[in-house]
């Protein structure tokens, strides 16, 4: 089945894609990978989910702003790109959590989004390498920040 498939299949409802909060590209494409910009974890309604996972979130509610990155990013290749049947596969994932500096599950939180990428594209195709990383802060105090490097169909 394909992506755009799977999403319909799956019912998932796609946030609006983030306008660039900064100096960049939302993505950058060179022969066939797609570089995605880091993302938050946007809601329908535009809005953030913020806090730091350990103390203000637990690792499951941190677990849920991931997919809800995951939600986000698949809404910007969406935008950027007309279809998610143009990504081929997931190449690497890089996730950041605003966590206390005890919290110790990064990669259980980064699964949120690694696992909805598996039932988009497959297990074959929607898991690739990936880091999942601990930091102090982030911006707009937001719980969760990932990017991510696909190949795209040529």
């Amino acid at each position: 089945m394909s992506a755009e498939g799977k999403l319909k299949e799956l019912g998932l409802v796609l946030p609006p894609a983030p306008p660039p909060g900064g100096v960049y590209r939302p993505i950058v494409i060179t022969g066939n990978l797609l570089f995605l910009s880091g993302h938050g974890p946007v809601l329908e309604d535009g809005t953030l989910i913020t806090g730091k996972v350990g103390i203000d979130l637990d690792k499951d509610q941190g677990k849920a702003a991931a997919r809800q990155v995951g939600l986000t990013m698949l809404s910007t290749l969406q935008s950027q790109l007309g279809s998610l049947n143009k990504i081929k596969r997931v190449i690497k994932v890089l996730g950041m959590v605003n966590c206390s500096l005890d919290f110790e599950f990064h990669p259980y939180v980064i699964n949120g989004c690694s696992e909805l990428f598996a039932e988009i594209w497959g297990e074959e195709n929607g898991i690739g390498s990936r880091s999942a990383v601990g930091f102090g802060s982030l911006p707009g105090n937001i719980s969760v920040e990932i990017e991510a490097t696909f190949e795209i169909n040529q």
